[in-house]
């Protein structure tokens, strides 16, 4: 009923359907409203809703016509990774989405590296979120290739991916040339002295990226050390926390001393939320 009275809506632009439980059928009826030519809906959210592969498809097929929506909060659904590549293949065609949220979404290195593709000719998603998944090796390689050529995402979340060192080394490779990242959170990824390591020699050539979140990983007194050499140099980054690593005391006085040479970042490295 709702999905049939967005088709001759001509005012609504929110749609909030969280935790409604409205499943694969209930996406498809919204999907097909999404194609009416009078949709003005710009925001739909969807998470928590058990929406699998079926009503992903389906709002992906709506999407690669749809020219209104801007925001999809697909957050705690079960789109897998045939979703995933559903999506991936609407934001080819797409050019109005500027935020995609898919977190915790089953999705692992397959979607992952569907989507990175669909990234690299996508000019219009600022945002996108796929922290809650463990994609893999490849799929962090697929993403990180993915932002060499971006030109358009500004905020990448990849928490809880557990893409250790090997991860971490591509994602820094990445950003020594992407122009437009400024905000990468990568809390609770394993990520030790050597990924740590890596980011730091990025950040000496990086002029964008203006907060790094790298809560709960594996860093040491080594790693915090080549970070705080980075951001000595670097007039970028604004925000950097390193809570709950393994940092030691020559770790934790190498990043104090920061604020000795860079008086705009803000270090954090005490315990605290993530």
């Amino acid at each position: 009923a709702l999905a049939d009275a967005l088709k001759s809506n001509c005012t609504i632009t929110h749609v909030d359907l969280g935790y409604n439980r409205i499943g694969d059928e209930g996406a498809e009826a919204l999907a097909d409203a999404l194609k009416s030519n009078n949709c003005t809906v710009t925001h739909v959210n969807l998470d928590w809703n058990q929406i699998g592969p079926e009503g992903a498809k389906a709002l992906a097929d709506a999407l690669k016509c749809n020219c209104t929506v801007t925001h999809v909060n697909l957050e705690v659904n079960k789109i897998g990774d045939e979703g995933a590549k559903a999506l991936a293949d609407a934001l080819k065609a797409n050019c109005t989405l500027t935020h995609v949220n898919l977190r915790f979404n089953m999705i692992r290195a397959e979607g992952a590296e569907a989507l990175a593709h669909a990234l690299n000719s996508n000019r219009t998603v600022i945002r996108v979120d796929l922290s809650g998944h463990i994609i893999g090796a490849e799929g962090i390689k697929a993403l990180a290739a993915a932002l060499k050529s971006n030109c358009s995402i500004t905020h990448v979340d990849l928490r809880g991916h557990k893409i250790g060192d090997e991860g971490a080394k591509a994602l820094a490779d990445a950003l020594k040339s992407n122009k437009t990242v400024t905000d990468i959170k990568l809390q609770r990824n394993k990520i030790g002295d050597e990924g740590a390591k890596a980011l730091a020699d990025a950040l000496k050539s990086n002029k964008t990226v203006t907060d790094i979140n790298l809560d709960g990983n594996r860093i040491g007194d080594e790693g915090a050390k080549a970070l705080a050499d980075a951001l000595k140099s670097n007039c970028a980054v604004t925000d950097i926390s390193l809570g709950y690593n393994e940092i030691g005391v020559e770790g934790a006085k190498a990043l104090a001393d920061v604020r000795k040479f860079n008086h705009v970042v803000v270090v954090k490295f005490q315990k605290q939320g993530f």
